[in-house]
């Protein structure tokens, strides 16, 4: 055997062992990491003790956001599910909620449950003020949460530290404001996780949704308050403006508001 061919069966086996590199390595991504899209996000979860109001609310550099990470059912608890969101941890974190776990007990479960957990990030809060937060040890940097009496506020992919703890500020701080409600909290904590920088990819949509006993349409479900922002360039302030809309097209509702036993 000559050398030139020596020479092409040595850069045969190399080309051989690189296209089986490259299909293990395909292979193992895919494992790792799911078929949708990340929903990087920054996001709260409240309950209003006074009035037993519970809510989410969600900004993302993502479409649609609101479809994917607000879940809440009144007089039960309300629950953001996201990161490579388990959309499950919604409606069986509700379910949870309603057969007695505590927000700590639901997303022990539900994580212990989830082999893509490291993934995963939640916030929940119950109808008794209890709060907890996940952020899975593979969600993307900076990624963490803070927990507060009553709320839950947590992100990934963020600026910084600094989005989750000046939520926690400023929801503290609206709370304690004359004549607010759990809606306005929400949203001071949204506008100053976005002014400590938010989601490091922009901004695209945001969602506001607030449950309480037989306050939606005519009177036949929980929905207060259910606002999306689909695509926009700054959705919380664009969200804001609907639920400015909200308070005088419902006038009586957020006047009204009720008193728990």
């Amino acid at each position: 055997m000559n050398r030139h061919s020596t020479l092409q069966i040595r850069i045969w086996l190399a080309l051989i062992i690189l296209l089986h590199l490259t299909a293990i390595s395909q292979e193992t991504a895919t494992k790792d990491t799911p078929n949708e899209p990340l929903v990087a996000t920054f996001s709260i979860v409240g309950f209003d003790p006074e009035t037993g109001d519970l809510g989410v609310a969600v900004q993302s550099k993502f479409f649609g956001v609101g479809t994917v990470v607000p879940w809440a059912k009144a007089d039960v608890g309300a629950v953001a599910t996201q990161s490579y969101a388990n959309i499950t941890y919604g409606s069986e974190g509700i379910a949870l909620l309603e057969k007695g776990f505590t927000p700590k007990e639901a997303i022990e479960h539900l994580t212990s449950h989830d082999e893509g957990s490291a993934l995963r990030q939640a916030g929940i809060v119950d109808a008794h003020g209890r709060a907890t937060s996940f952020t899975g040890t593979k969600c993307n940097d900076w990624a963490g949460h803070v927990v507060g009496e009553h709320f839950a506020a947590q992100g990934n992919l963020l600026a910084g530290q600094s989005v989750v703890e000046d939520m926690a500020s400023a929801y503290r701080k609206a709370a304690d404001q004359p004549g607010s409600e759990l809606a306005d909290w929400l949203m001071a904590a949204m506008q100053a996780g976005q002014e400590a920088g938010g989601d490091k990819r922009g901004r695209q949509s945001a969602a506001l949704l607030v449950v309480r006993k037989d306050s939606g349409y005519d009177r036949k479900n929980d929905r207060y308050i259910d606002l999306r922002v689909e695509d926009h360039k700054t959705p919380i302030i664009e969200l804001q403006r609907l639920l400015d809309i909200h308070k005088q097209f419902y006038r009586r509702a957020h006047a009204n508001k009720p008193k728990r036993n």
